[in-house]
């Protein structure tokens, strides 16, 4: 059995509720990702923080990331899959929420991320393609 913790990228890090997006930015170069996941002061899951976020939901308003923390850009229930899921789950609650990037955690410690290219590096092309059939689609006529 193939579980998340076989095909997720390791070494993934929580970006403070209370820490300013233009420091979430620095370190999604240091680190090289688009995605960070938001933790609580208690390293509790409270939301993902993507680059798109910071563009779209704080620059281009005309906010200063220097002054907008990751707390305030949470959004939503956050997602995650224990690292111990076979990979149908993963799919399914990828799936299901229509999201693009999945954090993993173990005994309720962030051990990494799953992200489309994780998926694309260890599934099938089958599986692959019903999957972004699944989170891409569009709801409704265009």
């Amino acid at each position: 059995m193939t579980t998340a913790g076989d095909i997720m990228h390791r070494g993934a890090q929580w970006i403070p509720v209370h820490e300013t997006l233009d420091r979430a930015a620095q370190l999604m170069r240091d680190l090289n990702v688009g995605a960070l996941p938001i933790s609580d002061e208690n390293e509790r899951l409270c939301g993902i923080l993507t680059d798109r976020d910071i563009v779209v939901g704080c620059v281009a308003m005309g906010h200063d990331p220097a002054r907008v923390t990751a707390g305030d850009m949470a959004q939503g229930t956050p997602r995650w899959i224990e690292a111990d899921a076979d990979v149908s789950d993963v799919l399914h609650e990828m799936q299901t929420h229509r999201i693009r990037r999945l954090p993993v955690i173990d005994g309720k410690r962030l051990v990494g991320m799953i992200s489309e290219a994780d998926l694309a590096r260890h599934l099938t092309d089958d599986q692959i393609a019903t999957w972004a059939e699944s989170v891409y689609a569009t709801t409704g006529a265009g």
